[in-house]
This record gives structure tokens, sequence and C-alpha cells, in this order.
């Protein structure tokens, strides 16, 4: 590649989204007897309740990555946020046993992805960039015939499209999209809309909501390395910076933060009501996907807001969340009701 053709300032995924915290009660304790704040648990809870940021090799699908994992762990159970293609490399997170329902929270977090375009033709540069710019915000896409849901017409939305370089017939570019969206067929309307057609050469998804290519992110040998550090020679440092806690996938949502006598009625299903409120995030609305979060910042719970955030901080009565998944096991805090 020859030639740096834009910088334009960085596009931003939903997970970018700052948040201000408000509280509702400032007196409020938790107990340091109770619970496993994310970055103190015991090892076997930590594989237990952790994702790897993993760097999926080009070649194998993301089922036998998945497998691998689970193989070179030994685990019963392990689940990835986002399906790549074989030949495509990149972000893979992959969450551990009691960890896999919290791969949920990713998507609406957003995907990125470096992508290699082959043109079939000459196009002047200042045209790639015009058209490019075009298939920013709401696309309509149709999946691909080897996709694995229905091929049905559907909106997707593009955040940004960042070229990099240009080379000829070759267009490498970032671009920030909703999860769902197929970057092949992307480039093939992008092809169309430039008079020449164009193929994905290469793609490498960088990043996966809060996961990101520059943070910790781990290959297979770095987690067989790690691991058998950790089993063969009693070194955890290595193992433990490889498996980050489950609270790492739901950085980007919007919070809400409980009594300690509020956690155990919602591992055994009870809905958040107001009276549990310590604090939480502005910005909630209604129909939101909200983590439910412990003083000590552990996951609790994902559900969906049945209030605004002014809502649950001027009420004193009704349901706060409805819980959806319950992630945290019923016997980390007492019973209290």
């Amino acid at each position: 590649m020859a030639k740096i053709m834009a910088k334009k300032k960085k596009g931003r995924l939903p997970a970018d989204i700052k948040r201000e915290v408000v509280v509702k009660d400032d007196r409020a304790e938790t107990n340091p007897k109770w619970g496993f704040p994310p970055y103190e648990r015991p090892m076997d809870l930590h594989i237990k309740y952790g994702v790897i940021n993993l760097d999926k090799p080009p070649g194998p699908s993301s089922h036998e990555v998945v497998a691998w994992v689970k193989r070179i762990l030994n685990l019963n159970k392990a689940g990835h946020g986002g399906t790549l293609d074989p030949k495509v490399s990149g972000i893979l997170p992959t969450a551990l046993e009691n960890a896999t329902r919290v791969v949920q929270a990713l998507l609406p977090a957003g995907k990125e992805y470096v992508a290699l375009m082959h043109l079939h033709g000459n196009v002047k540069k200042e045209k790639i960039l015009q058209v490019m710019r075009e298939f920013e915000g709401e696309i309509i896409q149709r999946p691909p015939l080897r996709s694995a849901v229905k091929r049905r017409l559907r909106t997707r939305k593009v955040y940004y499209i960042d070229v990099l370089e240009i080379d000829g017939k070759d267009v490498l570019f970032r671009v920030g999209v909703e999860a769902g969206t197929y970057i092949r067929s992307l480039i093939h309307h992008i092809g169309l809309a430039l008079g020449v057609g164009a193929h994905m050469a290469e793609l490498r998804r960088t990043r996966s909501g809060p996961f990101k290519e520059d943070e910790t992110l781990v290959t297979l040998h770095d987690l067989i390395d790690a691991y058998h550090f950790w089993k063969d020679d009693g070194i955890e440092d290595y193992f433990r910076k490889a498996i980050q806690p489950m609270e790492k996938a739901v950085e980007h949502l919007p919070k809400v933060w409980i009594r300690d006598s509020a956690v155990a009625a919602v591992t055994y299903g009870a809905n958040l009501a107001i009276p549990g409120v310590v604090k939480l995030h502005k910005g909630i609305k209604r129909g939101d996907l909200v983590a439910i979060m412990t003083l000590k910042d552990e996951l609790v719970a994902l559900g969906k807001a049945k209030m605004t955030s002014g809502e649950m901080f001027n009420e004193r009565k009704g349901i706060a969340v409805d819980v959806e998944k319950v992630l945290m096991p019923r016997d980390w805090y007492p019973k209290m009701w």
C-alpha cells in the first residue's frame, strides 16, 4: 500500500458512549465478607466466570476455535460472541463455563473491522472516497447464501468508514458496524455503486464492543503457554491476564448498582425493585439492556429497563429492571428476605 488517503477522526461505536453515574443513596455500603470482586476471584472461579479476548487465526471456523479452547482448558462449556468466517482473523470474545450467557451483552456494542477491498476496474481516488462515505448510516442487506440466518432483507447501521490507503485497485479501510452486518456484502455493494465491481480480499475484526485489539489480545499459543505455567509451575499471573472477568463483557452497557440486601433476591429470579437501587447511569431509556451490578462491581444479572434513569432516581417503589439472565450464583450473597 502506497499512501494514506484519509486522516479523519476515527468514528465511534455504541460501546464508546461515556456514561455519568448518579447516586441515589450515598450511605449504602457493601460487606467485604460476601461475593468475589472481579479481579480478586480464586482461579477456579476466575476461569468459570471468565472471558478471553481471543485472536482467531485464519483457517479454522469459530466453532473449531472454541472447541480447541475447551480442550486446552479442560472445560465443559464455552461460547463465542459473534461468528467469524474461517478465512477471517481477529477478535473472537470467548466466554467460559458459567459466563457463556454474557455474550448476549455484546450485541448492542458494535464491531470494527479492517478490510482490503479489491476493485475490478480503475476508479479515481476521489470517487472511491465519495462513494464509500455514502455507505455510512442505515443500509439494507440480505444475508449471504452461506449464512446461518434466514435470507431476509434487513436494516443495519454503518457507524463509520475510514479509508486508510488506496493503491491502484486495492482499498484498505476501517469500518465500524452494527452486529450482524456482512462486510463481504458491503464491499460487493460498494463495488456496484462504483460501477466496476469489487470483492473482499482480506478481513480482520479489530474490535467487538469493549474487546479491542490493543488490550490483552490472546492467541491460542498464548493460552496454552499460560495454562501450563499455571498447571505445571504454579505461576498464575499469565493465565489470570489471559482470562478476563465476565464483567469486561458489560463495560459498555448502562448499569444499575444494587444493595447487598437485593443481590440474592435477584439471583433467585426476582425483578429489581426501586428500593434495591443505590446508584445508576444517566441516560437509561425504557427497554434498554442494562447490567445489574453489586457495589463491588460484580455482575449479577442482565435485564431490560422498565423505567428511565430519571424515574429510577426519583421513584420510591415499582420495578426498575425486568431481569432476563442471571449470571451470579445464588450462594455468593446471603438471603435477606
